[in-house]
C-alpha cells in the first residue's frame, strides 16, 4: 500500500472520530471507548512505521535541516502526520472529559475541539482560556 492511501485512511478515520467527539463530547462511549480506540490504532500505526523506517536512518533531529531531510521521505512524513493525529485526538479527548467533569457547556468546548483538530496547540490554548473563564467553575 502506498503512503498516500494510508494517509487518506488515517485522515478519514481521524476526521470521523473528531466529528463524533465534537457532537458527542458528553457521551462516555465516545470519550472512553471510541477516541481511545482510534488514538490507539493511530499510535500502533505510528509505532510500526517508525520501527520499520528508522532502523536504517542516518539523519536525525539535531537541526531543522536534519528534520526537513527526514520529512523528505513520504513514509516518514506519513509517520509524523499520524503522530499528530493521535496526539491531537488525545488532547481533544482530555478537553471533552475535563469540560464534562467541570460542567463547561459543550457549546463553549466545540470551537476548542475544532481548533484542536485543525491547529493542535492553539485549540488546547483556547480551551484553557474557556476552562478558566467559564462561569460556575
Amino acid at each position: 500500500m502506498e503512503p498516500s492511501s494510508l494517509f487518506s485512511i488515517a485522515n478519514t478515520t481521524a476526521l470521523l472520530t473528531w466529528i463524533a467527539l465534537v457532537v458527542g463530547q458528553r457521551r462516555r462511549w465516545v470519550t472512553d471507548r471510541l477516541v481511545p480506540l482510534v488514538a490507539g490504532l493511530l499510535a500502533a500505526a505510528y509505532a510500526v512505521l517508525i520501527f520499520l523506517l528508522l532502523s536504517g536512518l542516518t539523519r536525525g533531529f539535531s537541526s531543522l535541516a536534519a528534520v526537513a531531510s527526514l520529512f523528505s521521505s513520504h513514509w516518514l512524513l506519513l509517520a509524523g502526520w499520524v503522530h499528530y493525529l493521535a496526539f491531537d485526538l488525545l488532547v481533544g479527548r482530555w478537553e471533552a472529559v475535563d469540560a464534562r467533569n467541570r460542567g463547561v457547556s459543550p457549546w463553549l468546548v466545540a470551537p476548542c475541539l475544532v481548533l484542536t483538530f485543525m491547529f493542535g496547540p492553539a485549540g488546547w490554548l483556547l480551551y484553557c482560556g474557556v476552562r478558566r473563564s467559564a462561569p460556575g467553575i
